[in-house]
């Protein structure tokens, strides 16, 4: 059953530790509450302010493991937050390890510094679950994918208008980066895997996934250079730079481009381009 008393308070208390500029917001000159806002947590987890501030009133109903798991995101709250969390609310809380989509306050800290950077959280199966402003304007705004097509390499195999963003030259090699890094984390979580699930995903939808597949190759990594065709932009030979999260499978890419080149100057314009598109 789900507790509103006890749901209320600790959604009020865990705002009001949280500040601005804990999460990426700036704080202003007039602002007088102690934490944060009810509207910056509600768009921080992507719902209504109504529906939020209902909760902290002990109102409306029950929420879903999926509202839950927005507003754990959007207080940056632990995992062991988040599961009190979704007990208060009268669920049973989500599986930790690989598979949990979770992202852990430290990783989120980083990530709302990189505002002017493209920058994205994924999982092993390369599913985005978090992106910087930059992000969204350089890839797209592949966090509010759902399904099988959340992961870039279903959506690689599946979907080939999701190639253009890539320049034409590394597309064999990425083709098979991502069937050999797929092949190692199935072989690692097993056959009842969400992994194992994608994989017989793609496998039912492309010939060339099946092809490259039957070759059993592994061991390829993504190269640190990656070559953009943007479609405003055009082509942006950018840096990655990831920092894993081992206890959750999450990385955080975050890619730049050598100071005074052409790609320099293109991230540039993409930043005014992604600012007025927000507008």
């Amino acid at each position: 059953m789900i507790d509103r008393i006890g749901l209320a308070e600790f959604l009020r208390t865990r705002r009001d530790l949280l500040q601005p500029e804990d999460v990426g917001l700036p704080r202003g000159s007039r602002r007088r509450t102690s934490g944060l806002r009810r509207e910056e947590v509600a768009a921080l987890a992507h719902m209504s302010v109504d529906y939020y501030a209902r909760l902290e009133r002990e109102r409306g109903p029950q929420p879903s493991e999926q509202m839950l798991a927005s507003i754990a995101q959007g207080l940056h709250l632990s995992h062991a937050e988040r599961d009190h969390l979704f007990r208060l609310a009268g669920h049973t809380p989500p599986a930790q390890g690989s598979e949990s989509e979770h992202v852990s306050p430290g990783l989120l800290r980083v990530l709302d510094r990189l505002d002017d950077t493209p920058a994205e959280i994924v999982t092993e199966l390369g599913e985005t679950l978090r992106q910087s402003r930059m992000g969204v304007a350089l890839t797209g705004d592949t966090a509010s994918l759902r399904g099988p097509e959340r992961s870039l390499g279903v959506r690689w195999f599946t979907d080939p208008a999701s190639r253009r963003l890539y320049a034409p030259r590394d597309h064999d090699f990425l083709s098979r980066m991502f069937a050999s890094g797929l092949r190692e984390i199935v072989t690692a979580r097993g056959p009842g895997s969400r992994a194992a699930a994608l994989a017989e995903y793609i496998l039912d939808r492309s010939a060339e996934f099946r092809t490259l597949w039957a070759a059993h190759e592994v061991g390829l990594r993504p190269k640190e250079v990656k070559h953009f065709a943007h479609p405003e932009v055009g082509e942006l030979e950018l840096h990655c730079q990831q920092l894993v999260d081992p206890g959750h499978a999450h990385s955080l890419l975050v890619y730049t481009a050598i100071p005074g080149s052409e790609s320099a100057e293109k991230l540039r314009l993409l930043s005014v381009i992604g600012a007025q598109a927000l507008r």
